[in-house]
């Protein structure tokens, strides 16, 4: 019996789009203005916009400004109106609000030449992200990401999606939103517990990366405590930035490949985070994880142990617990629950292990297999201060 293939390639071009700006909704800023309008195939685009509730919360005049903005662009731009959802990673496990933007994208018969608009947290862009890639095959996205975890890190990615089986991003895609726009203005908000979040992204991606900007970091560490604007700014633009030139300089945008330095600490965090229901933040998780794999990287003689100390004391002097008791949470069959997340992660990639390891600062190293004895064994050394225990 003949067989016959008949392979064809073709290729698509992306842009990926982030602008940094202040007072987006200020009606002489025309940022967002000029990004709808930019080579709109209607003649009248439509935009439907969605607001994270913690946002609408922290900025009680925000909504008006909104409302007042659309307005003075009613000519150019169809505003559809907004729609309010509460944020964090519930949203991403509760169905009811994923239903309710698909019914008002087909309400205000939005098609693959509108625009969805996603402005708040993580959690809030994921999903939105995942409906506007899914509706029609895809409508067009625009995200404006509120958090510095968000602005420095996933709001300024190409990935999306939703919780399922007690897993994160179980159901998602790779989108790159039409544009992504920060706006440092509303970082001024947020509580330290959130603002410094993004800081540890910073500094995961400052240790996969770039030894000078870790260096930075910790020069500027008593200006990001102290929030300074300046600083602020300064650090999730430079975070931002290395993200985006990963994300379009490595080769490998979707993740076709095992290897995810961006992921680097997250097998541990992504666990941690479904352990404690989400109470933990994910930048507290993430702390937790790099500190793990910062350790393991020392035990198995890849990383000196001054370069670990020094990493390990500026989480700390972030405001990170490098320890958390569900490290050591067994199952049933007495197994450390943590370890599964090693499995989610060989499941995600399907079935091939990749982890990023440390050989200094700035000098990532992926390995394909973890000792589980001596991942334990760095997490009992993180019960104690680490100068107490090495």
């Amino acid at each position: 019996m003949e067989t016959e293939t008949t392979e064809y390639s073709f290729n698509i071009e992306y842009k990926h789009r982030v602008t940094f700006t202040q007072e987006i909704f200020n009606q002489k800023n025309k940022t967002l203005h000029s990004i709808i309008t930019r080579n709109v195939t209607q003649e009248i685009p439509k935009a439907l916009l969605v607001v994270d509730e913690n946002v609408t919360l922290k900025n009680p005049l925000l909504k008006t400004k909104i409302v007042h903005y659309f307005q003075s662009f009613a000519t150019s731009i169809n505003y559809c109106g907004l729609l309010e959802y509460p944020g964090g990673e519930t949203l991403k496990n509760d169905r009811t609000h994923l239903k309710d933007l698909y019914q008002k994208i087909e309400d205000h018969k939005l098609c693959r030449h509108s625009f969805v608009m996603a402005l708040g947290g993580g959690a809030l862009l994921d999903m939105v992200g995942f409906v506007s890639a899914t509706a029609h095959r895809g409508i067009l996205h625009i995200r404006i990401p509120t958090t510095s975890l968000s602005q420095g890190d996933g709001g300024v990615g190409v990935k999306n999606g939703i919780n399922l089986f007690g897993k994160k991003n179980f159901i998602g895609a790779f989108a790159p939103p039409f544009a992504v726009i920060n706006d440092t203005q509303f970082l001024e908000t947020l509580s330290y517990r959130q603002l410094k979040d993004g800081y540890i992204e910073a500094l995961k991606v400052a240790l996969i990366r770039d030894p000078k900007f870790f260096q930075a970091i910790e020069t500027h560490a008593p200006a990001l405590i102290e929030r300074d604007p300046a600083t602020i700014s300064w650090l999730i633009k430079k975070s931002a930035q290395h993200h985006i030139q990963h994300i379009t300089e490595s080769g490998d945008p979707f993740e076709r490949k095992s290897i995810r330095p961006l992921d680097f600490g997250h097998w541990v965090a992504h666990r941690l985070e479904s352990l404690s229901n989400f109470a933990i933040t994910h930048g507290e998780a993430v702390a937790i994880g790099i500190a793990v794999d910062v350790v393991y990287s020392h035990l198995i003689d890849y990383l000196p142990k001054a370069e670990m100390e020094k990493i390990l004391a500026l989480i700390t002097h972030f405001g990170f617990e490098c320890y958390h008791p569900l490290l050591i949470k067994k199952n049933p069959s007495a197994d450390y629950e943590i370890l599964s997340g090693l499995d989610e992660f060989r499941e995600h990639l399907g079935g091939r292990l990749s982890i990023s390891l440390l050989r200094g600062i700035g000098n990532s190293v992926e390995v394909s297999q973890m000792d589980k004895n001596m991942i334990l064994q760095a997490i009992t050394l993180l019960r104690t201060p680490i100068q107490e225990s090495l």
